[in-house]
């Protein structure tokens, strides 16, 4: 495959086959990220989009999925997405799931009728990162949208049947608005009823605006009960709720997997039980991104 740089999928995409589409991210902006802080944003050819389908189709390893990188890959042009995925249900008619990250704001851009022309062409799936449900933290953190467009953003993809995950970030509030952080976020996933929930631990990066923020004693990172305090409020508010939920990732203090509503007080009880110290965390030393 002709990748360039570091790729970035989401975990439930580890079967899937990756065809980097573009690359980096066409907004590069959030504080917190350093996926592609030094890689310009790109579109890659549809030469190179056929090399790497002739790629696949000469493996032959039966590829039921596929995985669109970088950032972002719903902000394309619609012509340029519905040229790209009937590309690649022609080159690989076997594929069952096209899936991409896809901001609100891309999201909101494309509306309703040409989401659903990407869905009839095989789009199934949308990573979409809310990071916070707090306004304040995203303006901080310099996210460029509010909770109103995420909102939004979410109920565009249910109205179109296109399956939505969505990932938030534990710590991003930092210690002075940790509170406010888990409690609007989880209203937030609330309203959106994604089908799929990820809780991602912040583990600043070095060389990103936030990570200068906290050596400079701009910005307090939370410690890890006070993340368990975010996790426990965060299930807390997502009563009622119906989806996957996960924050099993590698930055997981405590990982947890489960179906919400059946496994929330299982969930909730082992989060208290980490709390008081009866169950062990995960050292910093195991913790990546």
């Amino acid at each position: 495959m002709n990748y360039v740089g570091n790729l970035i999928r989401p975990p439930s995409e580890a079967d899937a086959l990756i065809l980097q589409v573009t690359v980096g991210c066409p907004y590069n902006r959030c504080t917190f990220c350093g996926a592609y802080k030094d890689v310009p944003f790109q579109v890659k050819s549809a030469t190179e989009l056929a090399d790497d389908l002739a790629q696949a189709q000469r493996a032959s390893a039966g590829w039921r999925r596929v995985f669109l990188a970088d950032g972002d890959v719903l902000a394309l042009p619609q012509g340029q997405l519905v040229k790209i995925l009937s590309t690649i249900t022609k080159a690989l008619p076997e594929i069952r799931r096209i899936s991409l990250y896809g901001s609100a704001r891309a999201l909101v851009a494309k509306g309703s009728v040409r989401l659903a022309e990407l869905r009839r062409l095989g789009l199934d799936r949308i990573y979409l990162g809310l990071e916070s449900g707090c306004d304040e933290v995203l303006r901080l953190v310099g996210k460029g949208t509010s909770a109103s467009k995420m909102v939004q953003a979410g109920q565009l993809a249910r109205e179109v049947g296109i399956f939505l995950s969505v990932t938030a970030l534990l710590g991003l509030g930092g210690i002075r608005l940790s509170g406010q952080h888990a409690r609007i976020t989880a209203q937030v996933l609330r309203e959106m009823a994604p089908q799929q929930i990820a809780l991602l631990t912040l583990m600043p990066i070095p060389g990103t605006p936030l990570a200068e923020e906290i050596k400079n004693g701009q910005w307090q990172l939370p410690g890890p009960l006070a993340i368990l305090a975010e996790l426990e409020q965060i299930l807390t508010g997502l009563e009622g709720v119906r989806c996957q939920f996960h924050a099993n990732h590698a930055s997981s203090y405590l990982p947890l997997s489960g179906r919400l509503p059946r496994d929330r007080e299982k969930l909730l009880n082992r989060v208290a039980a980490a709390r008081q110290g009866e169950l062990p965390l995960v050292p910093d030393y195991w913790r990546a991104l």
